[in-house]
């Protein structure tokens, strides 16, 4: 069994950003969290973390980087775009004593097959690899950010070229509310559908914006996400999200305006034929269309568009 790391002593967090100069920044959205209490509570939420390999996005000074080694993690890389933060987190490197390696770089061209070994790949199918994928995401970066990983979860690259790896991320406290919400609920929207049809999406808890430094305006939520085995509907990502951002385009019209700019101005004849063909009421609000209902329009959709060649590259901007 592998024990849980004890850290030699550090100077505490306050001293490191005095230390080295640190600040957040506000126009990148920063926002540290202190409170070694507060960052145990949200690493937990990862699961049992003892023997396992991380990868931590945008640590900052590195609160988060000291509970997840302190969880006793068997190798934690963490991704770092900032380079102001770069002698911080290598004296926590340091101090790991080989568990943690920090890499200056953004993490959408960061390569996670050169730093984490083949063992731990898993198939689709089988159980989640041993690899976590944790962050405290500036709020300017963590929708387009998700977006793009929930891309990557549909074509199993990235950090899901080992198989199901589990996120544990934070998003501005409404974000996190849409990512989650059910149909009918007041924030579903198009983050809710793409994650939902993807994901596992669990909002664990928030955390009172008071617990930053600089306090932001809004509170934070606390989202975990698993890959399912099978997504709910089977189609290519790009496709899902053109019918799902269409949809909700007009998010309090009823779901037939969204449907409608999918093909050419005069074509009723095709927006007809999506709700005759998914049994669906064209006047109900997107919020409401359920998952299966999602499901049914791209497939509409799709069936016209391998039927009418480039219907597919439409856009009716």
């Amino acid at each position: 069994m592998t024990a849980v790391m004890r850290l030699p002593p550090l100077p505490t967090l306050r001293e490191v950003i005095r230390l080295y100069g640190l600040r957040a920044e506000k126009q990148l959205s920063q926002n540290f969290l202190m409170d070694l209490k507060l960052t145990n509570k949200f690493v937990r939420q990862a699961g049992k973390l003892t023997g396992s390999h991380v990868c931590e996005v945008g640590p900052g000074p590195g609160a988060i980087t000291r509970s997840i080694l302190q969880a006793g993690v068997k190798n934690l890389v963490v991704v770092e775009k900032d380079e102001r933060f770069k002698d911080s987190l290598e004296m926590l490197a340091e101090a790991s004593n080989g568990t943690m390696s920090a890499v200056l770089e953004d993490i959408l061209r960061f390569r996670f097959e050169d730093h984490f070994p083949k063992e731990i790949y898993r198939d689709w199918q089988d159980e989640c690899p041993d690899l976590h994928l944790i962050g405290n995401l500036p709020f300017n970066v963590s929708t387009p950010l998700i977006m793009q990983w929930l891309e990557a979860v549909s074509n199993h690259t990235g950090p899901f070229s080992f198989g199901r790896t589990r996120m544990l991320l934070t998003f501005q406290k409404e974000v996190a509310e849409r990512l989650a919400a059910p149909p009918g609920h007041e924030q579903r929207s198009r983050p809710s559908v793409m994650a939902q049809y993807l994901c596992s999406v669990k909002h664990c808890y928030d955390i009172p914006g008071a617990a930053c430094v600089p306090q932001p305006k809004v509170d934070i939520g606390v989202v975990h996400l698993t890959p399912l085995k099978q997504p709910q509907i089977n189609l290519p990502f790009k496709l899902v999200e053109k019918v799902v951002r269409s949809v909700f385009h007009f998010r309090q019209k009823y779901c037939q305006r969204g449907v409608e700019i999918l093909f050419p101005h005069g074509r009723e004849d095709l927006l007809n034929e999506v709700f005759e063909v998914a049994a669906i009421d064209p006047t109900t609000k997107p919020y409401k269309l359920t998952m299966d209902d999602f499901k049914s329009i791209c497939w509409a959709y799709y069936d016209i568009c391998e039927r009418i060649p480039g219907l597919i590259d439409y856009n009716y901007r």
